[in-house]
């Protein structure tokens, strides 16, 4: 018998119901309803076969109730207008990154930025910022060979000139000089904070890139403060997303390296998520 997307789109959010909110279940159903069958919530009213469904959507439907995020599931998910490749070796880009970019993207309006991210994961923000400011000259690190495969496959599917290098933040300094900004999403959570993080997260991501020993939580701030001295010009900016439990302390932590201008900046949901920095 014939079932509509709306009845279709409904009937599978609730089997997702015990693991997320209802919201949530209907649009992470939506978003595979749309990679599997091209259709998208316009389409309410057409109507399907359920025994024609493809399997791999049924497939991936119980991979969802598992709790495995989306975006590993169907290999990819949206960072700032584009779609970028997501494994297993990344963090999921999400919002509060997309907010730093802009933040970034905001306050440097001038050409020909020199740039660096540290901990660059998919490529997201060296790879958006190389695409949205013109005449950039950017550069990634990671010291996860895997993330760095994924980030180049990113930059070239995307069409942006960023070369990305491996390169261990804590053990090694960088061979750049007078850059204009410095950019990080670090590891930041400490490991006594992870049974409040949501099992998707804990379960499926890497704790490489998510997780800091709970007796040096700021290990590295201290330590991108620090060689930020060395490669960042006068007047060159340092921006940072960060734990929002955090904020306070390494403001202050900064201020004593010597930054000046340290300022806590809020997400759209009021947290403190982001801080930025001059160094004189």
């Amino acid at each position: 018998m014939p079932i509509s997307y709306q009845e279709l789109s409904q009937k599978m959010a609730e089997e997702l119901i015990p693991l997320y909110p209802e919201n949530e279940s209907l649009t992470l159903v939506e978003w595979l309803l749309e990679h599997h069958l091209g259709m998208r919530r316009v389409d309410m009213m057409h109507f399907l076969e359920e025994k024609d469904l493809p399997k791999a959507l049924l497939t991936d439907l119980e991979h969802l109730k598992t709790g495995r995020p989306i975006q590993y599931i169907l290999g990819h998910g949206p960072f700032y207008g584009r779609e970028f490749e997501v494994t297993h070796d990344t963090l999921i880009p999400r919002n509060e990154t997309e907010e730093l970019v802009h933040l970034i993207i905001k306050e440097n309006p001038g050409r020909g930025k020199k740039i660096l991210d540290i901990g660059t994961g998919t490529g997201c923000i060296p790879i958006t910022l190389n695409l949205e400011m013109k005449d950039s000259v950017v550069y990634g690190l990671d010291v996860s060979e895997g993330a760095l495969e994924v980030a180049r496959r990113n930059a070239k599917k995307l069409h942006a000139g960023v070369n990305f290098l491996k390169c261990d933040i804590l053990n090694e300094l960088p061979s750049f000089s007078e850059l204009d900004i410095l950019a990080s999403n670090p590891p930041y959570v400490p490991q006594k904070d992870r049974h409040e993080m949501h099992r998707n997260v804990v379960d499926f991501e890497p704790h490489l890139a998510l997780f800091v020993p709970d007796e040096d939580p700021l290990i590295f701030y201290r330590v991108i403060g620090e060689k930020g001295k060395f490669l960042l010009k006068k007047g060159g900016r340092l921006y940072l997303e960060i734990y929002e439990r955090a904020g306070k302390e390494i403001r202050s932590l900064l201020e004593k390296q010597g930054y000046d201008q340290v300022t806590i900046h809020s997400d759209l949901n009021g947290k403190d998520r982001m801080i930025t920095a001059n160094w004189n």
